[in-house]
């Protein structure tokens, strides 16, 4: 993650997170930390806030029927999960998200397994219409603590240059 210290005064400094257009470079692979251990109550309620009635995720009776023998984590909320590790690396200043594409699903994840992410820089352009901002888009890999990818994504982001980012000016 990018973590820089704007001296806000004498001995007083705030931390700030993310990258600006110019930081990213195509090729560069981040690995977001800390991981993510998923709970139970993560997936019951994530998944009772989203209104998914599916019982794979919520009856234990009916998921040990299942292939997988015992209820599996909702998916959006792993993809939630690993958008959210992402947020400092990539998109923490960004103005806006312009898209997610390719997402893909490759294996299950269980209460109890911890998850780890990574993005790789795919492309970045300045953009044609807002020229203090340019279009950065990245692969974002899921995985499990054992290496199993069980997520794949490209998002696309909308990063201002440096000099031009909103600040947060909260507290002052």
């Amino acid at each position: 993650m990018t973590q820089e210290f704007k001296e806000l005064g004498p001995h007083r400094f705030r931390e700030t997170y993310g990258r600006y257009f110019e930081d990213f470079n195509v090729g560069d692979v981040y690995e977001h930390r800390p991981g993510r251990t998923v709970t139970e109550a993560d997936n019951i309620q994530f998944t009772l806030l989203t209104m998914n009635s599916h019982p794979i995720h919520l009856d234990s009776v009916f998921a040990a029927q299942s292939e997988f023998g015992r209820p599996l984590v909702n998916s959006t909320l792993t993809l939630a999960i690993v958008t959210g590790m992402s947020v400092t690396d990539v998109s923490y200043k960004a103005i806006a998200n312009l898209g997610w594409n390719d997402i893909r699903l490759s294996a299950p994840v269980f209460a109890g397994d911890t998850l780890y992410a990574e993005s790789e820089v795919l492309s970045k352009r300045e953009s044609k219409s807002r020229p203090t901002q340019g279009i950065v888009t990245v692969k974002t890999t899921g995985m499990k603590s054992d290496g199993t990818v069980f997520l794949s994504f490209q998002r696309t982001v909308l990063v201002p240059k440096r000099g031009h980012a909103v600040e947060d000016r909260s507290g002052e």
